[in-house]
């Protein structure tokens, strides 16, 4: 867009000099003289459009930090890997879950003049100025991961995990499993993050519903942290609670939350008095159904930088990017469903380091 206007420009100096030297006089020199400066105007045209072309694209992206889980790792490395230099991208990242934190950030990115910025937000409401400040200053806005609680005008487009449907998923396949009752053990995520308020909701209409009871209800933190979660579960097993179902928000918790079960000697998974259900499809995770330790993995798509870079290019040659918001296709998988191919193909990451 804005280079088809700086061609234009070189080109219309390129023809503006031709004319002007076309008046010169007759005799020899003064014509040679005027070949000359024709051709270093374009030579220096054609070096000015080349430049132009070679242009890198400004892209902020503010992210949550790679510490979260193995799928937010994925994620940034995603968002590297295609945002490169190599791709004609000048990219800049800023990694972090406080909310005020990415605001100044993406408020920054703005001022530097960026031509788009990407967004997961660690909270989904507070964005509104943001987004106003970007449409002001001409920057295209695509949200990716989560969305944020304004109105899609706002933004170009947003490309996300349908959180409330991968929850939905996990509670019908859970209230399919025909226990005979179901205690929960709900351990959330980030509170107040899409992901955590998609997922939750899920369980929360179930028990409203009176298909399960929530016997416990705890968080991972900011960090969705293992060993958060696995203070959820001591502190059930210690309190006395009757529970039968773990329903972690993400493989990470999901793992601090068997480490519990394993010190006090609970039996898990497949035959199992304990049903473990985690998100997000880390490969040590889909081991982990597949060996019948866990009964269930939703998936969550980290991999997203290649579809918006896409709709970028479009924009870039003139053409539109989808508007409003945009779902990836995502499933879930239990014991007996998973296969090899799912975990070498839809896996995300390898094994972390055991919980202690």
């Amino acid at each position: 867009m804005k280079k088809i206007f700086v061609l234009a420009i070189a080109i219309a100096l390129v023809l503006s000099l031709a004319a002007c030297s076309g008046g010169g006089g007759s005799d020899a020199p003064a014509t040679e003289d005027a070949t000359t400066t024709e051709e270093t105007a374009a030579d220096g045209a054609a070096d000015t459009a080349a430049d132009t072309a070679g242009e890198a694209i400004k892209v902020g992206i503010v992210n949550l930090p790679p510490e979260e889980s193995g799928y937010r790792q994925a994620n940034v490395e995603d968002m590297n890997d295609v945002f490169s230099s190599a791709n004609g991208y000048d990219m800049k990242q800023t990694n972090t879950a406080d909310n005020s934190e990415q605001i100044a950030a993406a408020e920054g990115y703005i001022r530097d003049g960026v031509d788009y910025l990407l967004i997961s937000a660690a909270n989904a409401t507070g964005w509104d100025g943001v987004l106003t400040s970007a449409k002001e200053a001409g920057v295209k806005v695509f949200l990716f991961d989560r969305t944020i609680e304004t109105d899609e005008s706002n933004y170009q487009a947003a490309l996300v995990s349908d959180m409330y449907a991968e929850g939905t998923t996990a509670v019908e396949w859970l209230l399919n499993q025909g226990l005979d009752e179901y205690n929960v053990i709900l351990i959330r995520g980030q509170v107040g993050s899409a992901a955590e308020l998609g997922r939750s909701e899920a369980v929360t209409k179930a028990e409203d519903a009176g298909d399960l009871k929530i016997v416990a209800d705890g968080t991972g933190g900011d960090s969705w942290s293992s060993d958060e979660a696995r203070k959820v579960v001591e502190a059930a097993i210690t309190g006395g609670t009757k529970f039968n179902v773990i329903y972690a928000e993400n493989d990470g918790m999901a793992q601090g939350a068997v480490a519990a079960l394993d010190a006090a000697g609970i039996s898990h998974g497949k035959d199992g008095d304990v049903v473990i259900m985690g998100f997000d499809f880390n490969r040590f995770a889909l081991r982990e159904v597949q060996a019948g330790n866990w009964n269930y993995d939703g998936q969550c798509n980290p991999r997203q930088a290649s579809q918006i870079a896409e709709w970028i290019q479009a924009m870039e040659s003139g053409g539109d990017a989808p508007t409003g918001t945009q779902y990836l296709d995502e499933v879930g998988l239990d014991t007996a469903t998973i296969t090899e191919d799912d975990i070498t193909n839809k896996g995300i990451n390898e094994d972390p380091g055991q919980i202690s």
